[in-house]
């Protein structure tokens, strides 16, 4: 019994080591950016690599899901006789849950990984030593530019799997049940509130700054050789679709309380 609370206290005490290693990330992260000692030339790079090269399969799936949760839901509501209201629980639901929990994981998967592998790789060949001994910062360097990318392209690519989602479940609702689309968008204004979409892209940006500081870290942290590159970019993703279930569940209590 004794070795179980061992065990179980070890855990506890890795996970807040964890979260206190990437708090002080993001610590040292911001005094860079707030000095202003930001390369926005390796922003706009990495904007373009992590954001708009994940575009379209955050496009392709999100639309997925917004054409299956309409799906459903039509089918239901016609059989209840409240077609009325598919639109806007299509679009709350894309809005508030589907379109930022999903591109996050969508993100984590493509360029979370390729971050850890990017950086870990770097640390096994030591160029992240050689850049100490530059007088060069790695989180300068290294972490800031990915982080501000994903914080600047998290809500706009959050922003098109809302719209495309929502589309697709229009489509869906017409083809499948018949359900006009004057209706189907009559019911999104009528439900959707301008809070949804904010609280949202909120979601989104929160998310992105777990994917890109979490993956930041596992690089830097990598082991030695190729098979602690590939162990560092397993975990990266494995613990930002981690952060990302347990936030969204945790932001969804605050942003969107059950009145």
């Amino acid at each position: 019994m004794i070795g179980f609370f061992e065990y179980i206290g070890r855990n506890v005490l890795g996970v807040l080591d964890y979260l206190g290693s990437v708090f002080m990330l993001l610590v040292e992260s911001l005094k860079w950016i707030l000095r202003g000692s930001v390369r926005f030339k390796l922003v706009i790079q990495q904007m373009a690599f992590l954001g708009v090269d994940s575009l379209v399969i955050v496009v392709l799936t999100t639309t997925t899901a917004g054409m299956v949760i309409s799906l459903q839901l039509a089918h239901i509501a016609v059989q209840y006789g409240v077609v009325n209201v598919v639109g806007g629980g299509v679009a709350m639901a894309m809005a508030r849950e589907l379109a930022p929990m999903l591109t996050a994981v969508v993100v984590a998967g493509r360029a979370g990984s390729a971050i850890a592998a990017e950086i870990g790789t770097m640390k096994v060949t030591e160029q992240i030593s050689a850049l100490k001994c530059m007088a060069v910062s790695p989180v300068r360097y290294l972490v800031v530019p990915r982080l501000l990318a994903l914080l600047g392209m998290m809500p706009v690519l959050t922003l098109f799997s809302m719209v495309f989602g929502t589309i697709g479940g229009a489509v869906v609702a017409f083809t499948s049940a018949s359900i006009p689309y004057e209706i189907f968008w009559d019911s999104i204004l009528r439900l959707l509130s301008l809070s949804d979409v904010l609280n949202g892209l909120l979601k989104g940006i929160i998310f992105g700054a777990g994917v890109a500081l979490i993956s930041c870290y596992q690089g830097l942290h990598t082991g030695r050789g190729a098979a602690g590159v590939g162990s560092a970019t397993t975990s990266s993703v494995v613990l930002s679709t981690i952060f990302i279930f347990v936030f969204n569940y945790l932001l969804s209590l605050w942003l969107f309380p059950v009145t």
